[in-house]
């Protein structure tokens, strides 16, 4: 899980620091921000701490209808909570008693032209996807119509190559060799690069290849929600069965299980139309659709007889 400091929101959403420059060190150890409610009132234990207030024009313009002396007991009781920053949204202007308070308890206190929910949305987002617990594992990282896919297996085994036709058909690459899956939910895995190696695909006898630079920005995506785990293998004899369906199998990573399906290698087998395949399945069952169960109604009427 990534620190993420007061700095590094300011430098990513280009906030202007009216107040705090030498606390922009500070850590964010909550995931969500807050918009100051009951917290203008007066105290309460059971409101959450540590979370980044945001003051947008509601807020604001309640502040102005107030005298000088209860503005200033409202911007008390929201620094009483110790928020890692306050955010003012809209370029307003600070309310009275904010820059007093926030100097005391060395708050840092920024300011934004983006409106309250843009400003939410992104905020909350970005420190979601930076704090949440990951891991890197070996493997490469694809976006097949929409949908990400992981695919695995042994060094060699033509993962790399795999990727490299998908992405001749219209699909796009996340990362090569190294995967990094975040946990965003208990159900929601996201995969992408580690920076080093992004845009980069590696080819047994080619070498490495930026695939931008190659193919141009479409063949190249940030980040996709995993939807499939497909182990690649070596081919078995007697190993497949003709089974309509199989049972769904899963691969479980940080508690949250993905749908894994094996695709076993020979030559002349078009792997990537396989895969192809698997991804457009997952979306149909995703809509209710099974071709067994359609299949199935189709012979009812010969069972009958």
């Amino acid at each position: 899980m990534k620190t993420v400091t007061i700095e590094n929101v300011v430098k990513r959403f280009k906030l202007e620091v009216l107040i705090g420059h030498n606390q922009l060190d500070r850590i964010l150890k909550k995931t969500k921000v807050r918009r100051p409610g009951l917290e203008f009132m007066d105290k309460f234990d059971f409101i959450a701490t540590e979370h980044v207030q945001i003051l947008g024009k509601n807020e604001i313009n309640y502040l102005h209808t107030l005298s000088d002396e209860e503005c200033k007991l409202r911007i008390a009781n929201i620094v009483q909570y110790d928020p890692p920053c306050i955010i003012i949204t809209s370029n307003q202007e600070e309310p009275l008693g904010l820059r007093q308070y926030c100097t005391e308890e060395h708050i840092p206190v920024l300011r934004t032209p983006d409106s309250t929910s843009e400003m939410s949305a992104k905020l909350d987002a970005y420190v979601t996807k930076a704090m949440a617990p990951e891991i890197a594992v070996h493997g490469v990282c694809v976006n097949v119509a929409g949908i990400g896919i992981l695919l695995r297996g042994k060094s060699g085994v033509g993962k790399s190559e795999t990727a490299h036709t998908l992405i001749g058909r219209g699909h796009r690459l996340i990362a090569d060799d190294i995967v990094v899956l975040k946990k965003l939910s208990p159900q929601t895995l996201l995969g992408t690069h580690n920076e080093k190696n992004k845009e980069f695909l590696a080819l047994r006898s080619i070498g490495l290849l930026n695939v931008v630079r190659l193919y141009g920005r479409a063949a190249f995506q940030e980040e996709s929600r995993i939807a499939l785990d497909i182990e690649l293998t070596e081919w078995q004899e007697n190993a497949l069965n003709n089974e309509l369906e199989l049972d769904t199998k899963y691969k479980t990573y940080m508690d949250v299980q993905i749908p894994h399906i094996q695709i076993q290698l020979q030559p002349g087998r078009d792997v990537a139309g396989l895969i192809e395949a698997a991804a457009n399945n997952w979306y149909l069952q995703q809509q209710g659709y099974s071709a067994v169960e359609e299949f199935m109604k189709r012979l009812e009427p010969e069972f009958e007889e």
